[in-house]
């Protein structure tokens, strides 16, 4: 499936790179993805700053991106953003999103991304507010709305943010009641209840440890695609 075409299609699983694969095997991962029918890859860029973790680095991305036709879905999570803009657009991002909240020119962004001639998205941690998004959200391809804080995913006993029902929610109804075309994408310990719960009131769901195993990958979304089947078919509960 060509990346366009990815795009084009309803409830679409983002695995996580991070989370997905093993970082000391990642094409073979990435090609056990590619079998089990994925057609786009979560990329998180994290500076240990912004999230206190760094867990891989662009050259890895870089040299992956010669290797796979996959959508790469890459998410920001860094403090400084200019350096990595350049350096995603430069090795061939198919969509980038980026934190709001260390970007102080977020419609400058979004446009200097879509210059490029890549989709471009605005990412939200959990209590940032929707309105941050009242300007701009007529340019976001995608608005990622984090669900549990940013560097906390391998943290025992950290949980999805209570009201992040109620956030996604308002963001489908905002996207809805001005005829954007903006997809919603969740991020952080999502789970098939989640899937469930939203089914194509999100259009972009980053699937992580909670959902697929490194050790299972084929086998897990297998049965992810069965449980998407069913809710395009209208038989899922």
């Amino acid at each position: 499936m060509d990346r366009e075409t990815i795009w084009s299609q309803p409830l679409v699983y983002s695995p996580s790179l991070i989370s997905c694969c093993d970082l000391c095997n990642v094409e073979q991962s990435v090609r056990t993805l590619e079998g089990a029918g994925i057609g786009m890859l979560h990329v998180d860029i994290l500076d240990g700053h912004f999230s206190p973790s760094m867990p891989l680095g662009l050259d890895t991305v870089r040299q992956l991106r010669g290797r796979t036709d996959l959508f790469f879905d890459c998410h920001l999570m860094v403090t400084q953003q200019d350096y990595f803009v350049d350096e995603l657009l430069d090795l061939g991002a198919d969509q980038i999103v980026f934190h709001a909240e260390t970007q102080p020119h977020i419609d400058g962004m979004l446009n200097r991304i879509h210059a490029a001639g890549v989709k471009a998205g605005v990412a939200l941690k959990p209590a940032t507010p929707l309105s941050t998004l009242e300007y701009v959200l007529d340019k976001c391809d995608t608005v990622l709305l984090m669900l549990i804080n940013p560097g906390y995913a391998s943290a025992k006993g950290e949980s999805q943010v209570p009201y992040g029902e109620r956030k996604v929610r308002e963001l489908r109804r905002m996207i809805d009641e001005r005829g954007l075309s903006a997809k919603i994408e969740i991020d952080g310990r999502v789970s098939r209840e989640n899937v469930r719960t939203f089914g194509r009131d999100v259009d972009l769901y980053v699937v992580g440890s909670t959902c697929v195993k490194k050790d299972s990958l084929a086998a897990d979304f297998e049965a992810m695609d069965a449980l998407r089947q069913d809710i395009l078919g209208g038989t899922a509960r």
